[in-house]
C-alpha cells in the first residue's frame, strides 16, 4: 500500500469512527441529535444558568486607627479613631431549593451587609435574608420568598476527576450573567490562606472579580463547586480558579438550616503532611496522606484507638492527600458525624470508625487558631459572674500559651475590645485582626489583658 494510500485508510477509520459513536455523543447534554446542528453547551445552559444570580449589597464598614502617642498627649482624646464607610458590593449566588428560595453564595460576599438583592435571570429582584454562614469556609446561606424559582441538582463531588470538563457561571465584573468553560486541574488544593479551612477545587475555567458564590458545574448541569477565589497579580484570570466542593458546601448549609450555624465536628489530633522523608523514618511506604503526632485525651480520636504515629490515608473511602485536607473535610462535617479512616500502623492497613466530637465545646488545640496560643486547650465556659465566655481549660507548662501569661482557668471574654463568647467568635476575630492582639481575660474576680505581638 502506497503512502498516500495509507493516510488515507487512517483519515477514512477516523471519521467512520466519529460516525458509528455519533448516537452515544447525542445522549450528552451539549450534543444536539439533530444532524443539522453542530455540537453546544447551549442546551445545559439553559437549562442551568437560571439557578445562578446576581447580587448587589449594601453595608457600612468600620475602620479603626491608632492615634499616635504625640497626638494624645498634646490634644487628648481616645487612643483610636473610628471611621465609618459605606461600600457596595456585587457578586454571584447558586439557588439550591427552587421551593425553599436557598441561595448559596461567599461569605465575603455578603459580610457585613445591611442590605442584599438578589437578581435573577429574568430581571426579577428580591431582597435576600441571610439565614447564616460560615466565615472560616466563606459559605453564607440566604433566602427569597419567589414563585418559579430553578435550583441546581449537585453532584457528589468526590467523584470528580483532574480533567473532568467544567464550566464556570456567574457575574464578573459587574456584567450579566457570563459562562466559561475549562477542567479541573487539581483536587483538595489547600495551603493558599484564603480561608480557615481549605479543600479546593481548582480550575482554569475563567473567575474574575464578580464571579463569586457563582456555580462551577459538570457537562450534565451539576453543580460541582461554588467559585470563591482567584489567583493572580492583580486579582485577574490567569487559568488558576478555585471553588468549594459541592459536598462541603452541603454539610455547611445542612447545619447552618437546622441549627443557625455550623457546628464543626472534632476529630481530636495534632498532625502534619506525610511526606518522603517522614515516610522514612517511619519505614514507610505511603507518601501522602495525614500524620498523626498527638493525640488528645479524651477526643473523638482517642475513644476510636487513633494513635501517634498511624498515618490517616483516606476517610469515609476517599484517598487524603494532606493533613490539610483532613482538616478541612472534619470541619466541615457536623459533631456526631460518623466517619470511617483509613490508616497505616506500622506498615499495617486498618479501618477505624470515629464519631466526630463537637469543636464548638472543645477545641483540639488553641494553636489551630494562633502559634502563641500553643499548649492551651480551649472550652466555652464562664466566668465567676456568668458571663460566657473561652475558658482555658488545660495549659502546658512552659509553652507559647503560658508564656503569654495565660493561666488554666482563666476566661477569655473579649479579643481588641471586640467581645466573643463562644471559640466559633473568638477564632473569626482572631483571624480578622492584624498587627498586635489583646486579649481581655477574666482571672477569679479581676480583669486583666494579654497581649499577642
Amino acid at each position: 500500500m502506497s503512502k498516500q494510500l495509507r493516510y488515507f485508510w487512517v483519515i477514512f477509520s477516523l471519521t467512520a469512527a466519529v460516525f458509528t459513536t455519533s448516537p452515544a455523543l447525542s445522549a450528552l447534554p451539549f450534543f444536539s441529535s439533530d444532524d443539522d446542528e453542530v455540537p453546544s453547551l447551549a442546551p445545559m445552559l439553559e437549562k442551568a444558568t437560571p439557578a445562578v444570580v446576581s447580587i448587589a449589597v449594601e453595608g457600612t464598614q468600620t475602620a479603626r486607627q491608632q492615634v499616635p502617642d504625640m497626638f494624645r498627649y498634646f490634644f487628648g482624646g481616645p487612643d483610636e479613631q473610628v471611621q465609618e464607610r459605606p461600600f457596595r458590593g456585587l457578586g454571584s449566588g447558586v439557588i439550591i431549593d427552587a421551593e425553599k428560595g436557598y441561595i448559596v453564595t461567599n461569605n465575603h460576599v455578603v459580610d457585613n451587609a445591611d442590605n442584599i438583592t438578589v437578581q435573577l435571570t429574568d430581571g426579577r429582584e428580591f431582597e435576600a435574608k441571610k439565614l447564616g454562614a460560615d466565615p472560616q469556609s466563606d459559605i453564607a446561606l440566604l433566602q427569597i420568598e419567589s414563585d418559579g424559582l430553578t435550583a441546581l441538582p449537585l453532584a457528589d463531588s468526590d467523584d470528580l476527576r483532574v480533567g473532568d470538563f467544567t464550566i464556570a457561571i456567574g457575574n464578573p465584573f459587574g456584567l450579566s450573567q457570563t459562562v466559561t468553560s475549562g477542567i479541573v486541574s487539581a483536587l483538595g488544593r489547600s495551603g493558599l490562606n484564603i480561608g480557615g479551612y481549605e479543600d479546593f477545587i481548582q480550575t482554569d475555567a475563567a473567575i474574575n472579580r464578580g464571579n463569586s458564590g457563582g456555580a462551577l458545574v459538570n457537562l450534565k448541569g451539576e453543580l460541582i463547586g461554588i467559585n470563591t477565589a482567584i489567583f493572580g497579580p492583580g486579582g485577574g484570570n490567569v487559568g488558576i480558579g478555585f471553588a468549594i466542593p459541592s459536598n462541603m458546601m452541603k454539610s455547611l448549609v445542612d447545619q447552618i438550616i437546622e441549627f443557625g450555624e455550623v457546628r464543626r465536628g472534632l476529630l481530636g489530633i495534632l498532625g502534619s503532611n506525610i511526606d518522603a522523608g517522614l515516610a522514612e523514618a517511619m519505614e514507610s511506604n505511603v507518601n501522602k496522606g495525614a500524620f498523626i503526632n498527638e493525640v488528645t485525651p479524651d477526643s473523638a480520636a482517642e475513644k476510636a484507638g487513633l494513635m501517634p504515629g498511624d498515618i490517616i490515608i483516606a476517610i469515609n473511602g476517599r484517598a487524603l492527600n494532606s493533613f490539610e485536607e483532613l482538616r478541612a473535610k472534619v470541619a466541615s462535617l457536623g459533631a456526631g458525624t460518623e466517619i470511617e479512616l483509613t490508616l497505616i500502623r506500622q506498615g499495617e492497613e486498618l479501618t477505624k470508625t470515629v464519631v466526630l466530637g463537637d469543636a464548638g465545646s472543645t477545641v483540639a488545640s488553641a494553636s489551630d487558631i494562633h502559634p502563641a496560643l500553643e499548649g492551651a486547650t480551649l472550652a466555652n465556659g464562664q466566668d465567676n459572674a456568668g458571663n460566657r465566655g473561652i475558658e482555658i481549660a488545660e495549659l502546658e507548662a512552659r509553652s507559647p500559651a503560658a508564656q503569654i501569661g495565660l493561666q488554666q482557668d482563666d476566661v477569655i471574654i473579649g479579643v481588641n475590645r471586640q467581645r466573643v463568647t463562644t471559640i466559633i467568635e473568638f477564632t473569626n476575630v482572631i483571624e480578622n485582626s492584624n498587627g498586635v492582639i489583646a486579649l481581655n481575660v477574666k482571672r477569679g474576680g479581676s480583669t486583666l489583658y494579654l497581649v499577642i505581638r
